[in-house]
């Protein structure tokens, strides 16, 4: 499993809706030219409504999944409640700006909902950015295409879905590092829900 470190190449996407926030990613991981896996996660839970996208380097995104998720469960076992997404995008890139000469090789985005939707771009050393919608890794200039176009404030939960799906099944299209499969997970007031590969697919379509 060492040698994962070394997989990388990827389209995530992240689109906020006045009601929550839906975050979308393929499931190929490459070593250059070649397919090194075919069902790579790169959407992870950390929280009861708060999750991350991984792009880059896997051992360091997975490493830095492992990481935030032992640190919101301390923080929830400390002071009894969940922290706020804005404070785990925060303690993110702040254990990435500790280690800037050093760097993880990834490019993440942490997104929930508390008292609203928020969705956080941060790079390599640290840099934080709150959107409306972002993309990361090898196919997000395909992906921003469809992003920048079709995006609104007030999209509806199936629109903004429909348009996180599209915008990775867009990618998969035109970038080799990304491609099998489109996972899409999307959090509300409700529910963290992580959408069953038929529905993506009809989504797709």
């Amino acid at each position: 499993m060492e040698e994962k470190k070394f997989l990388k190449g990827t389209t995530t996407v992240g689109i906020t809706f006045p009601h929550g926030v839906v975050i979308a990613a393929d499931k190929r991981a490459t070593m250059g030219t070649f397919i090194a896996a075919k069902e790579v996660e790169k959407i992870f839970a950390v929280d009861e409504r708060t999750a991350m996208t991984i792009a880059g380097g896997v051992g360091d995104a997975q490493n830095l999944v492992r990481w935030l998720k032992a640190e919101l469960e301390l923080y929830k076992y400390t002071n009894g409640h969940a922290m706020p997404v804005q404070g785990a995008a925060t303690l993110m890139a702040n254990i990435l700006q500790g280690n800037k000469y050093f760097p993880y090789l990834v490019q993440l985005i942490v997104a929930g909902y508390d008292e609203a939707p928020h969705l956080y771009d941060l790079d390599p050393l640290g840099g934080l950015l709150e959107e409306r919608y972002t993309s990361t890794g090898s196919g997000s200039v395909v992906a921003y295409g469809l992003l920048d176009e079709h995006y609104r404030d007030n999209l509806s939960e199936e629109e903004a879905v429909k348009l996180a799906a599209k915008s990775v099944y867009a990618a998969m299209k035109r970038d080799n590092a990304t491609g099998e499969a489109v996972d899409v997970m999307l959090i509300t007031k409700q529910k963290l829900e992580r959408l069953a590969p038929e529905r993506v697919q009809a989504l797709v379509k």
